[in-house]
C-alpha cells in the first residue's frame, strides 16, 4: 500500500478508536442508560475523524561540495556530511579542507546551517563587550536541551578593535557603525549577516547586533578590502603572520548560514571559502590562536546535557561555552 493510502486509511481507524473510547467512558454498565459524552471527548472524536496526519518535514539535502583551496582535492575533501541531525534531518552539515599543500595537520572547517530549523541567540561575555546583562555568559544547564552548536564572537568592542558596536536587549556598547559588517539577531530566533544601514538596520524585531570590521564578501563577491586592506582593516595577528587562526560567518542566497574556521587561514583564504560555500554576504569574526571556536553537540546519550565536540583542532577545548566565557558568542538550538 502506498504511503498516501496508508495515511488515508489511518483516519477512520483513528476515529473509530476515539469513538470506542468515548463509548467505553460513557457506558454506565449493562442495561444502564449511557451518559452523554463530555465536550472534550466529543472534540477528540471530531479531531480524529477530520484532521489529517501532520505533513512530513521537507527533506534537507546535503550541501553541494565546494572547491578546496588546494588542487587536486583529496578524497572527500570539500564534501559535506551531517554534523548534527534534528528529527532525522541534517540541519547542520560540515566538511574540511586543507589550508595549503604543506600544513595538512591544521584542517579548516566549513559549516552550513539550515536557518528555519534552528534558533540563534547572542550571548555576552563576562568581560567583553562589558556591561551588565540579563543573558548569561555561558550556556547554563537549563538551556542545553536542543543545543546543536556554538561559535565565537568577533574583535573586542570595548577597546574599539571591532570598529563597531554590540547591541543586546535594548542596550548598546560602543556605537553601531554604518557600513560595518554585522550579525543581526531577530526576535523570532533567526540570524542574518549584512552591512549596517545598507542591507540591515535597526528594526522593532531586532534583539541583537554584533559588528566586526567590514565585509569579506558582499553581493556574492570577495570585497576589494580583502586584497588591499592591511592591519588597520583586518587587525593585528599573532607574530605579524598572514596565516593565523581565523573565523568568519556568512549568509547564502537562501538565508542559511555558513561558518568557516581553522588555525591557518589568511584574510583571502577565509573570504574565498565563505564565498565558495555560498555566502553572498560574509564577515570576519575573531582571529589569533586563542579565540576561534566552533562546537557541535551530541545529544544522543544525554539530551539534556549534550556532549560538545570541536569542529577542527582549535586550541580552546570543546567545553568552552559550558564554562563562563570572557567573550561573547552565539548559541544555536533546534526549533
Amino acid at each position: 500500500m502506498s504511503p498516501r493510502r496508508r495515511a488515508a486509511a489511518s483516519w477512520p481507524a483513528a476515529g473509530a478508536a476515539a469513538l470506542a473510547a468515548v463509548l467505553s467512558l460513557t457506558s454506565c454498565g449493562r442495561g444502564a442508560d449511557p451518559a452523554p459524552p463530555s465536550a472534550s471527548a466529543a472534540a477528540a472524536v471530531r479531531h480524529a475523524m477530520v484532521s489529517p496526519p501532520p505533513a512530513p518535514l521537507p527533506v534537507v539535502p546535503l550541501h553541494p561540495a565546494i572547491r578546496p583551496l588546494v588542487a587536486p582535492a583529496e578524497p572527500g575533501e570539500g564534501r559535506f556530511s551531517a554534523l548534527v541531525q534534528v528529527k532525522g534531518r541534517p540541519v547542520v552539515q560540515s566538511t574540511t579542507v586543507r589550508p595549503d599543500a604543506q600544513d595538512t595537520q591544521f584542517p579548516v572547517g566549513v559549516v552550513w546551517m539550515k536557518q528555519d530549523a534552528l534558533r540563534f541567540d547572542l550571548h555576552p561575555g563576562s568581560q567583553e563587550p562589558g556591561g551588565s546583562w540579563r543573558i548569561p555568559p555561558t550556556v547554563p544547564d537549563q538551556q542545553r536541551t536542543g543545543l546543536v552548536a556554538t561559535w565565537n564572537g568577533g574583535f573586542k568592542v570595548s577597546n574599539g578593535d571591532a570598529h563597531g558596536g554590540f547591541y543586546l536587549d535594548g542596550t548598546t556598547v560602543g556605537r553601531l557603525r554604518t557600513g560595518a559588517a554585522s550579525e543581526v539577531f531577530h526576535r523570532d530566533g533567526s540570524l542574518t549577516v549584512g552591512v549596517w544601514n545598507r542591507t540591515v538596520s535597526m528594526r522593532p524585531d531586532v534583539v541583537g547586533v554584533r559588528q566586526c570590521l567590514v565585509p569579506l564578501v558582499a553581493d556574492g563577491q570577495v570585497t576589494d578590502e580583502v586584497y588591499r586592506g592591511g592591519t588597520e582593516t583586518w587587525g593585528l595577528t599573532d607574530g605579524g603572520n598572514a596565516m593565523v587562526a581565523r573565523s568568519g560567518i556568512g549568509v547564502d542566497r537562501n538565508g542559511d548560514l555558513v561558518y568557516v574556521g581553522g588555525r591557518l587561514l589568511s584574510v583571502q583564504s577565509l573570504a574565498t571559502l565563505l564565498q565558495r560555500a555560498g555566502a553572498v554576504t560574509a564577515m570576519m569574526l575573531d582571529i589569533n590562536l586563542s579565540w576561534p571556536s566552533f562546537m557541535s553537540y551530541d545529544a544522543s546519550r544525554r539530551p539534556h546535557d549534550p556532549v560538545p565536540h570541536n569542529l577542527v583542532n582549535f586550541v580552546r577545548g570543546p567545553y568552552r561555552y559550558y564554562d563562563v566565557s570572557s567573550r561573547d558568542f552565539v548559541a544555536v538550538h533546534a526549533r
